[in-house]
């Protein structure tokens, strides 16, 4: 059963993309891109503990460089658009909308690709009341072109641990969009274990994985590790995607702030389906 969407539009209603300018100026105007609210000195940190292979910034994924704080920053600078300037320690950051919007043509077509192909395709986000309603419109768009949306692992449980307590995790899917709850109420998560789970699951019941993961977060890095083809979006402080991307391991990685409202994400989600041929 798929439920509705925040923010999602009613089916047969017709999308009117932005062009390329009118997406930028709305990512700027709204913060998606260009000045972002995600501060300078926590991008910084969280580079640094990437750098030191800190697990929850690694999203599942292994790196093949021994990466340096001076070369995960000069990545970002170069695939998100992040100040570049070491000395820069304190106050804004910025992703390029350029960058931004590059990213999700790409994202698009390749949504093209698996359309043409009537691919098995999977959806799964760590910022459920974010991004999902987001994902949900682009799956129904696939699916209504012949693809197969895959899901497995429902009900999955598995504990991780922060420094205040240990707690549980379920894996649960609503809208054929993978999230995880705390059995009762989505919760935002980072940890590659959903997805882990999701595809040893498929392995055990003798399916084939998915042709397409489209995801964020460990979602996505798991998926990427595993040798799944993935697209996955990207806040300026969470690399681990970025480098993933750079080695191999990630189609695609879309820079944006993935903390707005649903419907912030509208001209974004209607440029992909235009693009993509989808509407």
């Amino acid at each position: 059963m798929v439920h509705a969407s925040p923010g999602s539009r009613r089916k047969g209603t017709p999308v009117t993309p932005p062009t390329r300018a009118e997406l930028i100026t709305h990512l700027v105007h709204t913060g998606i891109a260009g000045h972002v609210a995600t501060t300078r000195q926590n991008n910084l940190r969280h580079y640094r503990l990437l750098v030191q292979k800190d697990p929850y910034h690694q999203f599942g994924l292994t790196f093949e460089n021994d990466w340096t704080f001076s070369e995960v920053l000069a990545l970002m600078n170069k695939r998100c658009g992040v100040v570049g300037d070491e000395d820069h320690t304190w106050g804004v950051d910025t992703i390029d909308p350029d960058l931004t919007v590059n990213a999700l043509e790409a994202f698009a077509d390749r949504l093209a690709l698996a359309a043409e192909r009537q691919e098995t395709v999977m959806f799964a986000t760590g910022h459920p009341s974010k991004l999902r309603g987001t994902y949900e419109l682009w799956k129904e768009a696939l699916v209504a072109h012949g693809c197969e949306a895959v899901t497995a692992a429902e009900g999955h449980t598995y504990e991780v641990t922060t420094e205040r307590s240990p707690h549980r995790r379920t894996v649960a899917w609503e809208g054929d969009v993978a999230i995880v709850t705390d059995g009762h109420l989505p919760q935002h998560s980072h940890h590659p274990f959903a997805m882990r789970a999701i595809l040893a699951e498929l392995t055990d019941r003798g399916e084939a994985w998915p042709h397409l993961v489209i995801a964020d977060h460990g979602f996505a890095g798991a998926a990427g590790d595993a040798g799944v083809p993935v697209m996955g979006f990207a806040d300026c402080n969470d690399p681990a995607l970025f480098l993933g991307e750079h080695e191999g391991k990630i189609l695609v990685t879309v820079p944006l702030d993935d903390g707005y409202k649903t419907e912030d994400y509208a001209p974004l989600r209607d440029y992909v389906l235009a693009r993509a041929g989808l509407v």
